[in-house]
C-alpha cells in the first residue's frame, strides 16, 4: 500500500481554518527554505540567526495571536502551529518567537499602559525592537517567589538590583520585562520595562552549552538600575503576574516541541527506507515499525490536543492545569521521539547530516524550561487530588 504522512493520519485539514493552513505552509517553507540551510553551522558555531529577524517578522509570528499594535491578531491555534513549524527548524528559532510574543510583548498588552503598548508593541512585531523576560534566578527556577531581585522606589523612580539566569534573547534584547520584589513577600513582585543602556544593566552570554546552541541565552545583571516608574507595568500585582505570562508561553513551547518530534519522525522512516540490512529496507522490520508506529501515534496524540486546547483558549476557557498537562505531555513525547529516531538511525543518528541528534539536545532543555517536568506533573497531580506535594 502507499505510505501515509503523519499529517494524513493526524487529518488536519477539518480542523483547521483556511487562514491557519496558510499561516502554517507559510512558516514551514520559510523554515526549509531560508533557515535549513544554515542550522547546522549555527548550532555547531553557536549564533543565533539575527540577521532573519526582520524575515521572521514580514511572517506575522511576532505577537501572532495579539490584537492591535502592529500585531497580526491570529488564532492561538494559528500562533501554535507557526510555533510547531519554527521548532520543526530548530528549537532555538521557536524559543526566540515564543519569548518576544508570550512572554515579552504579552506582559505589555495584558499589565502595560496604552503609552507603554502605543511605544513598544508595533516596534516588536515589526522585528525592530527584541525584548525578553527576566524571571528566574540563579538560585530560584522552580520557585520564583523566592526571588531576591529587589525594586526601591525612589521619588518618581524604582532602583532595581538583582540577577537573571537562563535568559533567552538576553544579549541582544532592547528591553527586558524584569520581575522583582517591591517588598519582603511574593504579593510584592511587580513587572518593570528594563531597557538597555540604562546605567548598572548588563546583559551576558551563558557560555559552554551543549543545548540550544543556536539560541542566545544570557544572563541580565542589575545594579541599581534607575528606572522611572513610567516603566513600571501597573496592571501586574503578586506571583500571579508573571506566572500567567509563563501559562500563555506554555502553549506554544506545547506545540512547538511536537514539531521538532514530527521532523525527527520524518527523518527516520526516509532513513528506514532508503537503508538496507539483511537484504531489506529496515522498514520492513517489525521492532522498526514499532518504534515508528509509537512516536507517530504519540506524536498524533499531542497535535489533536494542541488544536483542542488552542480552540479552548480562544474562548478565554483554557487552565493552567490543562497547559501544564500540553506541556508536560508534548515535551515528553519529544524527547522519547528524538532520542527513538536517534536509535533507528544508528551511528548515523548522532552526526549532523540528520539533525535528530541537534533535536535531542535541545530538547533535553525544553523538558525543563518554562516548568520542569517535575513541577508540571505535581500541578497535574495537585489538581486530581486536591492535595499540594510542593
Amino acid at each position: 500500500m502507499d505510505a501515509m504522512t503523519l499529517d494524513d493520519i493526524i487529518g488536519w485539514k477539518p480542523l483547521l481554518t483556511d487562514e491557519e493552513r496558510t499561516i502554517r505552509d507559510s512558516v514551514k517553507r520559510w523554515v526549509t527554505d531560508r533557515y535549513m540551510p544554515r542550522i547546522t553551522d549555527d548550532f555547531e558555531q553557536g549564533i543565533f540567526a539575527r540577521e532573519l529577524i526582520g524575515e521572521i517578522a514580514e511572517l506575522g509570528v511576532l505577537g501572532a495571536n495579539l490584537e492591535g499594535y502592529g500585531c497580526a491578531g491570529a488564532s492561538h491555534v494559528a500562533y501554535g502551529l507557526a510555533c510547531y513549524e519554527l521548532e520543526a527548524g530548530d528549537s532555538g528559532l521557536r524559543s526566540f518567537v515564543s519569548v518576544q510574543t508570550s512572554l515579552a510583548m504579552f506582559s505589555i498588552w495584558r499589565y502595560g499602559t496604552e503609552e507603554q503598548k502605543q511605544r513598544w508593541l508595533p516596534e516588536m512585531a515589526a522585528g525592530r525592537a527584541i525584548g525578553c523576560f527576566g524571571l528566574t534566578e540563579p538560585m530560584h527556577g522552580s520557585d520564583p517567589g523566592g526571588m531576591t531581585t529587589r525594586a526601591v522606589r525612589d521619588g518618581d523612580d524604582w532602583l532595581i538590583t538583582g540577577n537573571k539566569m537562563w535568559i533567552t534573547n538576553a544579549e541582544f534584547a532592547d528591553l527586558a520585562i524584569v520581575w522583582a520584589k517591591t517588598g519582603e513577600d511574593a504579593a510584592s513582585i511587580r513587572g518593570f520595562i528594563v531597557e538597555k543602556g540604562m546605567p548598572g544593566y548588563e546583559a551576558h552570554n551563558i557560555p559552554g552549552k551543549m543545548s540550544m546552541r543556536a539560541s542566545a541565552t544570557g544572563s541580565l545583571v542589575m545594579d541599581q538600575v534607575r528606572v522611572p516608574d513610567a516603566n513600571r507595568l501597573p496592571e501586574a500585582k503578586g506571583l500571579g503576574g508573571p506566572l500567567r505570562c509563563l501559562t500563555n508561553a506554555r502553549y506554544s513551547v506545547g506545540f512547538g516541541v511536537l514539531g521538532a518530534a514530527r521532523f525527527c519522525l520524518d527523518q527516520a522512516v526516509a532513513y528506514t527506507q532508503e537503508r538496507t540490512q539483511f537484504g531489506v529496507p529496515l522498514a520492513r522490520k517489525q521492532l522498526i515499525q514499532q518504534k515508528l508506529a509509537d512516536m507517530g501515534a504519540r506524536i498524533v496524540h499531542g497535535c489533536v490536543l494542541g488544536v483542542h486546547y488552542g480552540r479552548l483558549k480562544e474562548l478565554d476557557a483554557l487552565h493552567h492545569v490543562q497547559v501544564s498537562l500540553f506541556k508536560r505531555d508534548a515535551c515528553q513525547t519529544a524527547l522519547d521521539a528524538a532520542r527513538d529516531a536517534r536509535a533507528v538511525l544508528g551511528a548515523n543518528g548522532i552526526t549532523t547530516e540528520y539533525h535528530v541528534i541537534r533535536h535531542a539536545l535541545n530538547l533535553e532543555s525544553t523538558y525543563t524550561y518554562e516548568g520542569t517536568h517535575e513541577i508540571h506533573t505535581l500541578a497535574l497531580g495537585r489538581a486530581l487530588t486536591g492535595e499540594s506535594a510542593f
